[in-house]
């Protein structure tokens, strides 16, 4: 036997026993010779085929328990599906005894089943309406009752209790009966100023609330109450004023039965010193006009007054005087004894002529005021609607209150011009009147003196 096989034989021995080794467990000894070689390699594949069976078997025992859990799944799956299938079953089976049930249900109740509607309404209004009161101010909380009955009603198939009635029915008569009454409480209130300070408040039924003269308003959200920032015109707040301090009898208030909608419009309406200012400097000048010419009237109405008295005087005394004018006309007769009676006539004209301009004096600034004042209504008019038009032109038609402030001082300056211009016209007419009764006077007497002068044959 050649060398070279022997080394082969012992390589491949080796290379065996390697492999062997890392499966088996204890590590063979070395091989003193080939014997043991071949001995050592025989024993180590037998132990690797005993270990390859063992795990065969353990692989197998592992498939088995596999499919009997497989099997188990899917009779487990199969039982769920039937029972599925049987609930499935009664879920119809029940849905059609409900149905009949309702039915029936629906069928019984009858006309009470209209009355747990109008119930459910009803609560819902009053609850809604008790909240927004101003009775709530004075009564805090009368609402959540009704709320929680409300939600009990529509959240049940059960038809509301004579109890639940009740107190729907007693709410609604409590409201009624404080709806008629004036009370009086102690309440914390907001002032315009923003100082809160508890104040007696004064309720009038459902519908205003009054504090010091000034009106109220309640806040349902809140719970708050406050006084208006901008209260209505004088004549209201004076109303509640009085109704605050009267222990009995009537007195006249400015009652909201709206619940506050003709209060709102009330407040925003625009004071008269408001609506003078929207029309600028044209309705300041128009009104400035309007009262020089209201003073020099009532200058002349007393000055025509005191000379027509004098006048009046003159006319029963017996002798003429100087502090008049008819008596400084008649005194001309005096001065001329001799005079015939065409000097005479023009000597009275003249002293005529002379007491005119005194009786007629500035009645001119008074037409004039009463034609230039509807003239300024005029120009603060086209100069409102200047305002107006270049407004729309910058800004569009989209914002109405761009626009309000131009209209507003075209319409008020012609207001103005109108208010200012009438009376001016009337007193004008008035005091012409007047004074041309009191030259008719004079010339009425002056031609009595030249018919006498001429009676006389002078």
């Amino acid at each position: 036997m050649s060398m070279k096989p022997i080394k082969l034989l012992i390589s491949a021995a080796l290379t065996l026993g390697l492999v062997a080794g890392a499966q088996a467990a204890p590590k063979p000894q070395d091989p003193i010779n080939l014997d043991q070689l071949l001995e050592q390699l025989q024993q180590g594949k037998y132990a690797q085929s005993e270990e390859n069976k063992a795990r065969l078997e353990r692989f197998r025992q592992q498939e088995q328990e596999q499919k009997q859990m497989l099997r188990d799944a899917i009779a487990q799956r199969q039982a769920l599906e039937q029972q599925a299938s049987d609930l499935e079953t009664r879920f119809e089976s029940n849905e059609t005894k409900l149905g009949n049930l309702q039915d029936t249900l629906t069928q019984s109740m009858g006309s009470l089943k209209e009355l747990f509607g109008v119930l459910q309404q009803v609560t819902n209004d009053a609850a809604g309406s008790f909240q927004n009161s101003v009775i709530s101010a004075q009564y805090p909380g009368r609402s959540d009752e009704l709320k929680q009955l409300s939600e009990q009603i529509s959240n049940s198939s059960k038809l509301a209790s004579i109890e639940d009635i009740e107190k729907v029915w007693l709410a609604l008569q409590k409201e009624m009966t404080e709806s008629g009454k004036i009370a009086e409480f102690s309440a914390p209130v907001t002032e315009a100023d923003g100082e809160k300070d508890v104040e007696d408040v004064l309720r009038v039924g459902a519908f205003n609330l009054v504090s010091d003269g000034a009106y109220l308003e309640y806040n349902a959200t809140t719970g708050n109450i406050a006084e208006l920032v901008r209260q209505p015109a004088g004549r209201f707040t004076e109303s509640a004023d009085e109704l605050q301090d009267a222990s009995n009898g009537v007195v006249a208030f400015g009652l909201d039965p709206t619940g506050g909608s003709i209060l709102g419009l009330l407040v925003q309406a625009p004071s008269l010193k408001e609506r003078v200012d929207q029309g600028g400097t044209v309705g300041y000048i128009i009104l400035g006009l309007g009262l020089i010419g209201l003073l020099i009237a009532l200058e002349r109405f007393v000055s025509l007054m005191l000379i027509g008295n004098k006048v009046k005087r003159q006319l029963k005394a017996p002798q003429p005087k100087e502090d008049n004018p008819l008596g400084r006309v008649m005194l001309i007769k005096d001065k001329f004894p001799d005079a015939d009676t065409e000097t005479l006539e023009l000597k009275l004209s003249e002293g005529i002529l002379r007491e005119v301009p005194k009786i007629t004096r500035n009645l001119t600034f008074i037409k004039i005021i009463s034609v230039v004042a509807p003239l300024m209504g005029l120009l603060g008019t086209v100069t409102g609607m200047i305002n107006t038009f270049q407004a729309i032109t910058l800004f569009g038609t989209g914002d109405p209150k761009m626009m309000a402030g131009g209209i507003s001082q075209a319409l008020v300056t012609t207001v103005l011009g109108l208010v200012v211009a009438i009376p001016m016209t009337l007193l004008f007419a008035m005091l012409h009147t007047r004074s041309k009764n009191m030259i008719h006077i004079l010339q009425e007497q002056a031609s009595g003196i030249i018919a006498e002068r001429s009676e006389r044959g002078e």
